[in-house]
């Protein structure tokens, strides 16, 4: 008797478990097509949060650790998916074992696709940052440090980081963003 109460307790767990998520996911799905709502929104749990460290005078930790995530997660929105360098490897060990069909002329139109998708860094940064609010609010984490080596660490960790990425984009010639490209509406053609 105890293991069938059990088993229903169990599945009327996973019942009100799965709703949830398919609640949260309609949610998710419904901020999707408000791309600057949901980037104010991130910015105001930022601010949030570095309003939250200025005034406690703590948490650096949590702070360091966070901008860290946003740095690694802002570098995967800047880099293609299909790594332009991988596929020069690639062609060039074509052309070691002999001829290939031509590229060049004809190539074919690829789109800049993105390692990480413009809604996946916004709801991963979202998440990141209201994490780091929440354990802002416990002492375990924060732990004493000298936080200008921190800050000048990120600093340079960030401009290198960004002038390798700077260059990779230079050299491999992509744009990540849609800035100052063409856009052809319904009145133009491509084919000039």
């Amino acid at each position: 008797m105890e293991d069938i109460n059990a088993e229903e307790s169990a599945n009327a767990f996973l019942a009100q478990k799965a709703a949830l998520e398919r609640r949260w996911q309609r949610i998710l799905d419904d901020t999707t097509p408000f791309v600057h709502y949901r980037w104010i929104g991130f910015g105001v749990a930022l601010l949030l949060f570095m309003l939250r460290i200025l005034i406690v005078q703590g948490w650096y930790i949590i702070t360091y650790a966070l901008g860290i995530y946003l740095l690694n997660l802002f570098l995967a929105f800047l880099t293609p998916k299909f790594d332009p360098s991988l596929e020069l490897d690639t062609q060039e060990t074509e052309m070691e074992e002999g001829p290939s069909l031509p590229t060049k002329a004809d190539e074919e139109f690829k789109p800049f696709i993105r390692r990480l998708p413009e809604f996946k860094f916004w709801y991963s940064a979202t998440r990141a940052t209201v994490i780091a609010i929440f354990c802002s609010f416990f002492s375990v984490f924060d732990i004493p440090v000298f936080w200008p080596i921190l800050l000048i660490y990120f600093c340079i960790l960030f401009a290198i980081t960004m002038r390798r990425q700077i260059k990779h984009m230079i050299k491999y010639k992509y744009i990540p963003f849609d800035w100052g490209k063409k856009n052809y509406g319904p009145g133009t053609s491509r084919s000039r």
